[in-house]
């Protein structure tokens, strides 16, 4: 019995910025159709605070699709984390996010970063993954965005 030769190649590395995208565009030609969305319906978003010096306080990044926020990352530099720009910057993207027509938002945080924080801003728990190093979890969270949040906002 003979095995065919094939000249597929399998590697492995670091961050790969092409196979990223590409790989962002094969999920797109399933996730599309099977969502009824489209390109159009998705967008990244950011919020950034600079100080006076100009230079980084803090910020969030994250992206908006078919009416979900989602918050990737949101981080305060040490000395200012009690001055309440954490509250600004997410009450910031919340903003946004509805002014895209956004109606929810999701986000998790570790156990020892911040999950309190989404908890006292109306997110509410939904899962967690565990086995993060030092014992951690990922405390999953979700938030409907809705119309009385909306008006506090501003």
């Amino acid at each position: 019995m003979t095995h065919d030769q094939t000249r597929e190649t399998l590697s492995i590395g670091q961050r790969d910025s092409e196979l990223n995208e590409r790989l962002s565009q094969g999920l797109d030609e399933v996730n599309f159709p099977a969502t009824g969305t489209t390109a159009a319906d998705q967008s990244s978003l950011s919020v950034k605070v600079l100080d006076e010096a100009g230079e980084l306080l803090g910020g969030l990044s994250g992206w908006t699709w078919a009416g979900l926020l989602g918050i990737e990352m949101l981080w305060i530099r040490e000395k200012s984390r009690k001055d309440g720009w954490g509250s600004k910057i997410l009450l910031a993207a919340e903003t946004e996010a509805r002014r895209r027509g956004c109606d929810r938002a999701c986000v998790s945080s570790f156990t020892f970063q911040a999950p309190e924080f989404y908890q006292r801003h109306g997110y509410v728990e939904t899962g967690r993954t565990l086995g993060i190093p030092g014992g951690a979890e990922d405390v999953h969270m979700f938030k409907k965005l809705d119309q009385a949040s909306k008006k506090s906002a501003g």
